[in-house]
């Protein structure tokens, strides 16, 4: 009755590796189409095992409306062991739907395009939060996949960039990178012994790790206007002092994820006053959050000291007896307090 299409992984990376730059286009545009509530974005659902607690697959349905209008759902799985045998952690499949008669219509790899949304909204987050697109030095933590699509995001969109320091448990993997860095993409690159190193001195740091728990506990780990990437949102210890600033058009309550670094801030803090808005023209970044963590656009930055400002309230207005004030007390028109 209906024509279904399956677009395989060799067709996904052709266009992908063709259409980096309309990529970001694409991505801000959805961004912006959410924003405007146009969009459905229900909670994720994790498949765990009991036998593999590093493992994971998820379901993750969503609905674009706008020009899109078209429904899905990624099913993407995460197995941290696989690297050992030279085999990719992540794995995925998309399943759209056609909004008129709910009817499914294609069914694409997706791993790639996982990859590639996430390299996106990372430098699409990148230029919003710096304000520009150059960066004498950009630290990237980790060396893989999502790592590799990120610097070569950072590259489709032209970034003038002075240098890449690479930083990985796995040093192989890093000196792999910065090769690619160097040969394919015509930038330099470096490999830093230390986490410290890499992060000294970097105007926007990236954290694309498959870490299960928070490594970076030193307080003062991130300088003053430093713009952090928490890709894969659970590097940064809640003893860090940083901001946490979110995607823009988040507009529900979120339950976090569990362990996630936004979640040990809640726990640490009591509250959830550590997130703030991103002041400036456009859709803003917003301190809401929606009913999905989103670890590529989570961006993370150095809480600055600033003095706290205690606003002066009316004193309550008090009755001798009913439908007379107090003499001396405010009236029925309301003071202003500075």
């Amino acid at each position: 009755m209906f024509e279904f299409d399956v677009v395989g992984g060799t067709a996904a990376r052709k266009i992908i590796s063709e259409s980096r730059s309309e990529i970001v286009s694409v991505v801000r545009d959805a961004y912006l189409a959410h924003h405007r509530g146009d969009s459905i974005n229900p909670n994720s659902y994790f498949l765990r095992f009991p036998g593999k607690p590093s493992a994971r697959i998820i379901a993750l349905p969503a609905y674009l409306g706008g020009d899109t209008d078209v429904a899905g759902i990624k099913w993407i799985g995460s197995f941290p062991e696989n690297i050992q045998n030279n085999i990719p952690r992540a794995s995925a499949v998309l399943l759209l739907n056609d909004y008129t008669t709910g009817y499914p219509f294609a069914c694409l790899e997706a791993s790639q395009i996982s990859a590639a949304r996430t390299a996106a909204s990372a430098v699409l987050g990148a230029a919003r939060l710096l304000g520009r697109t150059e960066a004498e030095k950009i630290a990237v933590v980790g060396s893989g996949i999502i790592a590799r699509n990120i610097v070569e995001f950072f590259a489709a969109e032209s970034w003038s960039v002075g240098e890449f320091a690479l930083h990985d448990q796995v040093p192989d993997y890093a000196r792999s990178l910065a090769t690619h860095i160097r040969e394919s993409l015509g930038h330099t690159a470096s490999v830093s012994d230390s986490l410290s190193d890499a992060l000294k001195g970097a105007d926007v740091v990236v954290l694309a790790t498959t870490a299960g728990e928070p490594y970076i506990t030193d307080p003062d780990s991130f300088a003053p206007g430093q713009v952090v990437l928490n890709v894969s949102l659970r590097d940064v210890s809640a003893d860090s002092r940083a901001v946490l600033v979110q995607r823009p058009g988040r507009r529900r309550p979120l339950p976090d994820q569990p362990e996630t670094s936004p979640h040990l801030a809640e726990l640490k803090s009591g509250n959830r006053d550590f997130r703030v808005r991103r002041p400036g023209p456009g859709p803003r970044w917003r301190s809401h959050h929606g009913n999905r963590p989103s670890p590529h656009l989570l961006a993370v930055r150095p809480r600055r000291a600033r003095p706290r400002r205690r606003r002066l309230r009316a004193p309550p207005r008090r009755r001798d007896r009913p439908g007379h004030f107090r003499r001396g007390t405010s009236s029925a028109k309301t003071q202003r307090w500075g």
